[in-house]
């Protein structure tokens, strides 16, 4: 037998070796586009807003009807108890008139049984009539008595509905909406007229949630006209939304106002700006930035093995492209900046050496 030639032997003892189960193909070392994370101080804090009544009451009809009255528009003034709007009131008139009626009748009645309760006294005094008739007379002039009550109670509730007919302003302000047209059919509880009182205004603002969190009651700021920058007037912070707007990542904030002149009017522009030490933030490429669940995440790159790992991030504001995140990752941390959907947690990168700092 002619022993095996040896170039035989080391391609049998590769294909062995190939079809160990132990070895595990090695992912392939990918070179990526990083940076590294540094704060950045935050100088101009300023946001856009407008003036806006503290108290303000949308009024409404509390019966069903057809608007034949609207005595104000946007921007009027009124005064407490001047009327403002009504319905028609017929079918409330008829209303009136009927339970009316019904009281007239009702008392008729009840007239009707007192008599026959005291005729029937009379008969029983003299033994003419039997206890029971009596007690019957009794219990029907009551009943007749009930009548009338019920009546009258039926007569007031038809007056308070007549009432109803007209709306009236409940205290002296500015009509700031309008929300009904004569003709038009409007049922009980829509808003119709809405009056704000001038005397209290503040500022309204929306602000990013990082900035929001430094914000407490009481915060100081300065607020500005935009028609006119030098008209400035200080104010605190007074409330603080809770609930964040999932469109712009901002929450609202109400300012009130360190008697605020005449020309700061309901409605006007300002520019609201904050009067606390400048912040440190940390901004980041948006190309960086992986949605997944809702949520927001990076790839931050561990500068001794090598690999990537995702850590969640709050996207606090977006600005083009650039981010400011809040959470998740901090100064000196180094980030990767593209390439970030074909990575997978645990992956061996390479930080090209033009980019490394």
């Amino acid at each position: 037998m002619k022993p095996m030639p040896l170039i035989m032997v080391a391609l049998t003892n590769a294909v062995l070796m190939g079809c160990d189960g132990n070895s595990v193909p090695q992912a392939p070392v990918r070179p990526v586009l990083s940076i590294v994370v540094a704060s950045q101080a935050n100088v101009a804090e300023d946001f856009a807003g407008t003036v806006e009544p503290r108290y303000r009451t949308s009024l409404a009809f509390r019966v069903l009807g057809r608007v034949i009255a609207r005595d104000v528009n946007a921007a009027d003034h009124v005064t407490k108890g001047a009327r403002i709007a009504a319905l028609d009131p017929v079918a409330l008139d008829l209303a009136v008139t009927a339970a009316r009626a019904d009281l007239d009748n009702a008392k008729a009645q009840l007239a009707n049984t007192v008599a026959i309760e005291k005729r029937r006294r009379t008969l029983l005094e003299q033994n003419n009539t039997s206890p029971d008739q009596f007690e019957a007379a009794q219990q029907a002039r009551e009943a007749a008595d009930a009548a009338v009550a019920r009546a009258q109670s039926n007569l007031d509730k038809a007056l308070e509905q007549r009432s109803y007919a007209e709306l009236r302003a409940e205290f002296d302000g500015i009509v700031t909406a309008v929300d009904i047209e004569i003709g038009q059919n409007v049922s009980p509880g829509q808003s119709a007229i809405t009056i704000a009182r001038p005397e209290v205004r503040e500022a309204v603002i929306d602000v990013p949630d990082d900035v929001a969190a430094t914000l407490h009651e009481g915060s100081p700021f300065q607020v500005a006209l935009q028609i006119a920058p030098a008209s400035r007037v200080n104010g605190q912070v007074r409330e603080i939304s809770p609930q964040i707007d999932v469109l712009t990542k901002s929450r609202r904030v109400k300012i009130a106002l360190d008697n605020p002149p005449d020309d700061f009017r309901l409605g006007t522009t300002i520019t609201a700006y904050y009067s606390a030490a400048s912040r440190q933030q940390i901004k980041i490429p948006a190309t960086a930035i992986l949605e997944h669940d809702g949520k927001s995440f990076v790839w931050t790159v561990d500068p001794q093995s090598r690999t990537v790992s995702q850590q969640e991030v709050r996207v606090t504001s977006h600005d083009g492209a650039v981010v400011t995140v809040s959470g998740g990752i901090a100064p000196g941390m180094r980030v990767v900046t593209a390439g970030v959907h074909s990575l997978s947690d645990g992956q061996e990168v390479r930080v090209p050496e033009e980019v490394q700092q």
